[in-house]
C-alpha cells in the first residue's frame, strides 16, 4: 500500500517517549496513520546558540518496523561486544524516580531559575505527566508543537492544548493563565520603561 505524507502529519501519539542530552532533545513517537497503518517518527531538536531551534526528523512505516528492529538487534549485539562500551540504563517511571539534581524543582533550588529550560518551567505548572511521558517530557512535546517558541506558545487555545494527551482543562487554563500574566509582565515593563523616559524628557 503507497504512502503519502498526509498519512502521517496530524495524529496525536498513541506511546511516546522523550529524552535530552543537553541541548539536545529527542522524540520518539508510536502513531496510527490515517489509513490505519502504524508508524514510528523519531525526532530531533537541537538548541541553537541563538534560543531557536533546529529539528530534524525520520519516519518509519509499519513495513519497515521488521528490518527496523532486526537492524537495532543486529547493532546492540555487536556493540555488546565492542570494547570500552558503556550502557546508559533508561530512567523508569516519572519524574519522582529521576535523579534529585534531574527534578526541577530540586534543580531551581540548587541551581537557580535561570539554569532552568522552558519544558522544565511549563513541567512545574502542571505537576505531574502521564504513564507515556514525565511532566517535563510531556512539556517538551507542547513547546516542540510551535518549534519551541513562547510567543506562539501563549497564544495556543485551551482546545489546541486539550489535543495532547495529559493535559485537560485545568492544566491548559494553568498554562494559558501563566501565559497571560508573562504577557501582562511584559506590558507593564514596557509602560513602566516608557513612562521612565517620558519623565526624562520633561524632567
Amino acid at each position: 500500500m503507497p504512502y503519502h505524507k498526509d498519512d502521517v502529519m496530524k495524529n496525536e501519539p498513541i506511546v511516546s517517549e522523550s529524552f535530552s542530552n543537553g541541548r539536545r532533545h529527542f522524540f520518539l513517537d508510536f502513531s496510527l496513520a490515517s489509513n490505519h497503518s502504524n508508524y514510528i517518527r523519531m525526532t530531533r531538536n537541537d538548541e541553537q546558540a541563538d534560543g531557536s531551534y533546529k529539528r530534524s526528523s525520520v519516519v518509519f512505516f509499519e513495513e519497515d518496523f521488521v528490518p527496523l528492529i532486526e537492524g537495532f538487534a543486529s547493532l546492540m549485539h555487536h556493540a555488546r561486544y565492542a570494547p570500552q562500551l558503556k550502557l546508559v540504563k533508561k530512567q523508569a517511571g516519572g519524574i519522582k524516580n529521576w535523579p534529585e539534581e534531574m527534578r526541577p524543582r530540586e534543580r531551581m533550588l540548587a541551581q537557580g531559575r535561570g539554569a532552568m529550560e522552558d519544558a522544565e518551567l511549563l513541567a512545574m505548572l502542571i505537576g505531574s505527566g502521564t504513564t507515556e511521558n514525565s511532566a517535563v517530557g510531556l512539556c517538551r512535546r507542547i513547546l516542540a508543537s510551535v518549534d519551541w517558541d513562547l510567543r506562539r506558545l501563549a497564544r495556543l487555545s485551551l482546545d489546541e492544548l486539550c489535543r495532547f494527551r495529559g493535559i485537560g482543562m485545568a492544566r491548559g487554563l494553568a498554562i494559558i493563565a501563566a501565559a497571560e500574566l508573562s504577557v501582562r509582565m511584559l506590558n507593564a515593563s514596557c509602560s513602566f520603561a516608557l513612562e521612565g523616559k517620558n519623565q526624562e524628557v520633561h524632567g
